[in-house]
This record gives structure tokens, sequence and C-alpha cells, in this order.
């Protein structure tokens, strides 16, 4: 039997949650995108067009999402725990993205629709996904 890795085993929890949870909570969108950030993410830290200072920050990324210590801990409230990590690898990506342009990124993505309004729409709720007290807290770590 083939060992799951991390994203592996993100992406089939996240499936499972969201068959139990249903469509009507409204961050089941965005607590699917979490595989896909993952992943994009991992690309992006090993892609040599990526400048160190934007790697950085997305290592500081990957590393939010497999600690279990963060601000939404996924230990005790399950796969909704993840919107903060969607939150932050938005916010992160949306960064790279002005650093190296769309190209890479649209490169790397195997999610789910278009990688560039995934991230603006995150941007966009992660207030209200997250709180804006803990949404300020989440984007001073990378800054």
């Amino acid at each position: 039997m083939k060992k799951e890795d991390f994203y592996q085993k993100l992406r089939n929890r996240v499936k499972e949650w969201a068959v139990r949870e249903g469509k009507d909570n409204k961050a089941l969108k965005y607590v699917l995108m979490a595989p896909d950030f993952f992943h994009l993410l991992c690309k992006l830290m090993f892609d040599p067009r990526i400048p160190s200072a934007e790697k950085a920050k997305v290592g500081g990324a990957i590393a939010y999402f497999i600690s279990p210590i963060d601000f939404v801990p996924e230990g005790l409230v399950g796969p909704i725990g993840y919107v903060d990590d969607v939150a932050l690898a938005a916010f992160v990506l949306n960064s790279v993205l002005k650093s190296v342009g769309p190209e890479i990124l649209e490169e790397h993505w195997a999610g789910d629709g278009d990688v560039l309004k995934n991230i603006q729409e995150v941007l966009r709720v992660a207030d209200e996904l997250v709180g804006s007290g803990m949404w300020k807290k989440i984007k001073k770590l990378l800054k």
C-alpha cells in the first residue's frame, strides 16, 4: 500500500469533510482550495525563477500549513481550520504574483478554476472568513 503524503492526506481530509458538511457552509469553497494552494506553494518553493525573498514567504506559508499550532487549529476544529491557512497562502501567492507575474503560478496550478481569480477572491473575503483582527495578525506574520 502506497503511503499518502501531506498533500494527499490534506486533500482526502478536506473532501471527506466537504461531503459531511454539505453546500450550506459558506467557508466550504475556500476550505476546498487548501490542498491546491498548498500544492502550489510547494511547487513554487522549488522553482528557481522565484526570488529568495519570495521563497522565504512561501516557506513560511508551507510551515504554517503543516504546523499543528496556528490561529485556527485544524486539530481542534477540523478542516474548517484551514480557512486561515488558505488566507495566508493567498496573501503569499499574491506577493509572488506581484514579484514574478502570473505565468509561473498558472504553470504550477493543479487546482480548479483560475488561480489568479481564486487568490483575489480569497483576499477579498479573508476578513469575513477569519475575522479582521485575526487576519491582521496573520498578515503581520509575513511582513
